[in-house]
């Protein structure tokens, strides 16, 4: 425990006390030999937990199981709330423990995680116990007689779903609570800040956990015995491999964003870190106009990559330190089109490719690469327009240093209604007053400066998941058609976009 902060030391030793406080108990329950004792659901429920737990140890065959069945921590939850409900506190306590010291431990010290994690599940299991007998939830199991309502032996429905939501809730609650303090102690999170998001993320997952242990409990308590009970599990088990496929792809997804925004800063040096800030400010846009989860996420990824065409621009034209050529800006003038065609064939995007193809056009129709106008304009690139140049503004290059925010914000207005979109512009400002902003280096210059705030996490959802692996079609309604080979292009001089205002460059100078 050499490498943990003491106050956390401190902490984990609070807990485990504590899950030894409710654990204790148990001596006092009827012998392992008494029939109405409750030794045989204990062995069996806190054998199967283990069992649940343990082959994501196991070298090879945690290997075969993790590439097809999810192994992690919640997986298995619905056995301790169904020891939670059938159980007295002790003994549903006891049944976390040898599973929690089998569980698979990504990071070091691997010992003091198992035996945090135990201390911390054995509380929270003891507690649900404790929330579902106040509401005498094993009455309306079917345990005893429930006054005015259900005959014994019989469960007592709706009403037992009143017990199993307050246990769950409890669960819920001291998971995150415990959970806040380790944030607070171990990682030296700001009090304010630990605990935020933590009970919101975790009330849906554990309702269905619930759900699945009530299942158990009432099947348990049927005349059909245990062993039916334990067929609850196999639905619950291929939901959670369900989600699981569905993080896979997801992290796919990222892993293929990643790589291109990497190739685009590494062949341009001078904006680097730039497109995740575009993304960033892309989805505080998104937030104040409202938009859904799903399209936010797409649009995040267009701002994200809304420069990836400038992989097919010569290095030596992006890097060049003179003014432009026309014939050179004219190559430059061609990366939302080499974008979109690099990004053509993903279909997760959606969305996001309109806007890699079209984040240069302006609303006077003086853009580029179709001229195209007001609400000929998708939504998606109006936006990531609006936040590339604010984050163009708002960096500091090698050859200049950034503009204040203030005057930025000016500049977007000064240019609303003519270049952007003012709806964009003032949801950028509301969500600035909201959120703030700090500039940060982009160039190679040796310093750095803080990154801008990171965006609130987004829900996973389904929705999601399934626009994901569906994909989208190759041209979304709305895609305008390219001009004809050699059709001539508007003369018009060049716009005052992103481009322009990170490199400010002198007459003839990068587009």
């Amino acid at each position: 425990m050499n490498a943990i902060p003491g106050a956390a030391r401190a902490y984990i030793c609070c807990a485990v006390l504590g899950a030894l406080a409710c654990v204790l108990p148990v001596s006092a329950l009827p012998g392992p030999l008494d029939a109405d004792g409750p030794w045989p659901a204990v062995l069996l429920l806190g054998t199967l937990y283990a069992l649940c737990e343990a082959p994501a140890r196991c070298r090879f065959l945690g290997r075969s199981v993790r590439g097809s069945v999810p192994v992690t921590a919640g997986s298995f939850f619905p056995l301790l709330l169904a020891a939670a409900f059938l159980l007295p506190p002790a003994a549903a306590a006891l049944v976390a423990v040898p599973g929690a010291l089998c569980g698979r431990v990504a990071q070091r010290p691997a010992g003091v995680r198992r035996v945090w994690r135990a201390a911390q599940l054995a509380i929270a299991t003891w507690a649900a116990a404790q929330a579902h007998r106040l509401l005498d939830g094993p009455a309306a199991l079917g345990g005893t007689a429930h006054p005015g309502h259900a005959a014994p032996g019989i469960p007592d429905f709706p009403y037992a779903l009143l017990p199993a939501g307050a246990g769950a809730l409890v669960f819920c609650l001291v998971l995150s609570a415990l959970d806040g303090g380790v944030f607070v102690t171990a990682e030296r999170q700001p009090v304010r800040t630990a605990w935020r998001g933590l009970l919101g993320r975790s009330l849906a997952p554990y309702g269905a956990h619930a759900l699945a242990g009530l299942m158990m409990a009432v099947l348990w308590r049927s005349p059909y015995g245990p062993l039916s009970a334990l067929f609850v599990l196999l639905p619950m088990y291929i939901s959670c491999w369900v989600f699981a496929q569905y993080h896979r792809e997801r992290a796919a997804h990222q892993a293929t964003i990643r790589a291109l925004v990497q190739a685009v800063d590494l062949k341009d040096r001078y904006t680097r870190g730039h497109s995740e800030r575009v993304g960033r400010a892309s989805a505080m846009i998104a937030r104040e106009l409202g938009m859904d989860g799903e399209r936010l996420e797409v649009l995040r990824f267009a701002g994200i990559l809304h420069d990836v065409g400038k992989l097919g621009v010569p290095t030596r034209v992006l890097r060049k330190d003179g003014p432009l050529t026309p014939q050179e800006r004219r190559v430059i003038e061609l990366h939302p089109e080499y974008g979109h065609e690099i990004v053509r064939g993903i279909g997760f995007l959606g969305e996001a490719r309109l806007a890699i193809l079209h984040h240069h056009e302006r609303l006077d129709g003086s853009g580029y690469p179709y001229g195209l106008a007001g609400a000929e304009i998708p939504e998606f690139a109006r936006v990531v327009a609006v936040a590339d140049a604010f984050d163009a503004m708002t960096s500091t290059r090698s050859y200049r240093r950034a503009r204040p925010v203030a005057t930025a914000v000016a500049e977007l207005r000064r240019c609303a209604g003519t270049q952007f979109d003012p709806r964009m512009v003032r949801a950028l400002v509301r969500a600035l007053d909201r959120y703030g902003w700090q500039t940060a280096v982009t160039s190679d210059e040796t310093g750095s400066g803080p990154e801008p705030p990171p965006d609130p996490p987004l829900e996973a959802t389904p929705a999601v998941a399934a626009g994901a692996l569906l994909g989208a079609p190759r041209k979304a309604p709305g895609t305008p058609v390219a001009p004809r080979r050699g059709a001539p292009r508007k003369n018009v001089p060049p716009p005052l976009g992103p481009d322009t205002l990170r490199r400010t460059p002198p007459p003839g100078g990068r587009p």
